[in-house]
């Protein structure tokens, strides 16, 4: 599994990616709709930051900023770590762990194209997809 490439793991079709006056709360809103825990805030197609739950909690809850009125801008990660989609989903997962996060925008030629999460090594369905490729390359061999 660890060998897999990140754009075989990513999130594209519930990859979130808004613009940085867009509000917490309807980030929040969003987020909850497609049931993920980041997005990526993008301007002029280019990453500028990442949004999480976490931040919602910590960074706006917390210190009681309101929700409705505080933008991302206010209280994203501007300039977060990016994968590209031809790194290592293991070699991912290793940079998410040693800087602390679950979420890494994946990024090509400079523009985000979907989100991997540490998540992801804990789907059931990543797993039958190892087993079937284990399973092909084992047929393949054998031809």
């Amino acid at each position: 599994m660890l060998e897999l490439l990140v754009r075989d793991v990513m999130e594209r079709e519930n990859a979130l990616a808004l613009p940085p006056e867009t509000t917490v709360v309807a980030a929040a809103a969003l987020m909850a709709g497609k049931k993920v825990g980041a997005v990526m805030i993008v301007e002029e197609e280019r990453l500028v930051g990442i949004f999480t739950e976490r931040d919602a909690l910590f960074r706006v809850i917390a210190r009681g900023l309101d929700p409705r009125t505080t933008t991302l801008a206010e209280v994203m990660t501007a300039e977060p770590r990016t994968v590209g989609p031809k790194t290592s989903y293991g070699y991912a997962l290793i940079i998410m762990q040693e800087c602390g996060f679950r979420n890494a925008p994946v990024v090509e030629n400079g523009r985000p194209i979907g989100i991997v999460t540490s998540r992801s090594a804990l789907d059931p369905e990543l797993e039958q997809f190892v087993a079937e490729a284990s399973r092909r390359e084992y047929i393949r061999m054998s031809c």
